[in-house]
């Protein structure tokens, strides 16, 4: 048994009855525990709640991440299941009802999308919309009664964050973020190695991700939808690992625009964006995200020592080393761990912690428009805490 695994087994039994995985509001630190929790956790779902005790999911958006990565994973949960969905292509509505055994009285467009609110088999909405629907539908699901998870990045800009917030507490209804890696052994592992400075102080972190884009046609290229281009997508996940290895926030950032090798595709959005994070202590990152090459790299150098994972921050399987030999990890399914975590605190009406809320979608987005204030000004924007 890996030092991690013990680590997390120790830190699981310790929480039961609790928060087990609460985090401080600012930052990550002590997020390892509960690694392996689906076999750990069975037994107490049946204590508690009984063989069949799920919570019901609406999917709203029926696009390749609900279709490919959420769907599936539902399949494989223990605390929720697929129990409806929402959207505007009756052909889709037809081949999900056939598919998933979906009741006709569980299936919304966007305009019926509000009856929701009278289904008692839907607990929780989940948002998987362009960027610019996420406002709306997570303040709708809020005022219809519905807990919410939202895809990242949870808005465009920190208002509609502040907006969804307050939303959700004024329904008294809990919004989460689609952050899958918080849960997810290989990241969590580095995490550990970071925080607990297992190989010295963190001095520097690279933190890329990027992927050569295909149809020029697609939401993800219109700033409208999608609030800008790479960094708005997976760049996200750059901002994450930087922030998550080290345990730490940024306090000043400068930024590059890359040059647009395709000014046709790329006329509303940038195609590359370098970036650079100063953190408290004299610690660096540096990044990239591009929609011209494929990048994915998460790697720290500390005073004694290094690791990375490479891929870092795809739907797996992952895989890491450190300077002293290869990263051991369970492989899990990425989605499904994520929505068991979310339910099962659900489920026992306990409070999300604050890694997986909005209050940390609002960190990203502020950082995101920083960034994006940097590559434009060409100065360094100076982040409050």
């Amino acid at each position: 048994m890996t030092t991690s695994s013990s680590f997390s087994r120790r830190n699981f039994l310790a929480g039961l009855g609790a928060s087990a995985l609460a985090l401080p509001a600012t930052g990550f630190a002590n997020s390892f525990d509960n690694d392996q929790y689906l076999a750990q956790l069975a037994a107490q779902k049946r204590e508690l709640f009984g063989q069949d005790r799920k919570l019901g999911i609406a999917l709203v958006g029926l696009g390749s991440y609900a279709t490919n990565q959420l769907a599936p994973g539902l399949q494989q949960t223990q605390y929720c299941r697929l129990a409806g969905i929402v959207t505007g292509t009756p052909a889709k509505a037809e081949q999900w009802m056939q598919k998933y055994n979906i009741p006709k009285q569980n299936v919304y467009d966007y305009k019926t999308f509000d009856r929701i609110a009278d289904n008692r088999d839907i607990d929780v909405v989940y948002v998987v919309l362009p960027n610019s629907m996420h406002a709306e539908y997570v303040i709708r699901a809020a005022q219809a009664g519905k807990h919410v998870i939202c895809e990242k990045p949870l808005a465009i800009m920190p208002k509609e964050c502040q907006d969804m917030i307050d939303a959700c507490k004024k329904a008294n209804r809990q919004l989460a973020v689609g952050y899958r890696l918080h849960y997810e052994p290989f990241t969590r592992e580095v995490m550990r190695l970071g925080q607990e400075k297992v190989f010295g102080k963190v001095k520097f972190v690279e933190a890329s991700d990027g992927f050569r884009i295909g149809d020029p046609t697609q939401w993800r290229l219109k700033k409208a939808m999608a609030g800008g281009g790479p960094l708005m997508d997976v760049g996200i996940y750059a901002i994450q690992g930087a922030r998550y290895v080290t345990g730490l926030e940024p306090v000043s950032v400068t930024a590059q625009f890359g040059p647009k090798t395709d000014l046709q595709k790329f006329k509303e959005v940038e195609e590359t964006l370098f970036w650079q994070f100063q953190f408290p202590g004299g610690v660096v990152s540096n990044s990239t995200t591009s929609y011209a090459a494929g990048v994915e790299r998460l790697y720290a150098s500390c005073e004694n020592g290094w690791f990375e994972l490479s891929p870092a921050f795809g739907y797996g399987p992952l895989k890491g080393r450190t300077s002293k030999g290869p990263i051991e990890q369970p492989i899990v399914h990425h989605q499904a761990n994520h929505m068991d975590n979310i339910c099962k605190v659900l489920l026992n009406n306990e409070t999300l912690p604050d890694h997986i809320t909005g209050q940390e979608g609002l960190r990203d987005v502020r950082l995101m428009q920083a960034i994006y204030q940097a590559a434009e000004t060409g100065r360094r924007i100076d982040l409050k805490a």
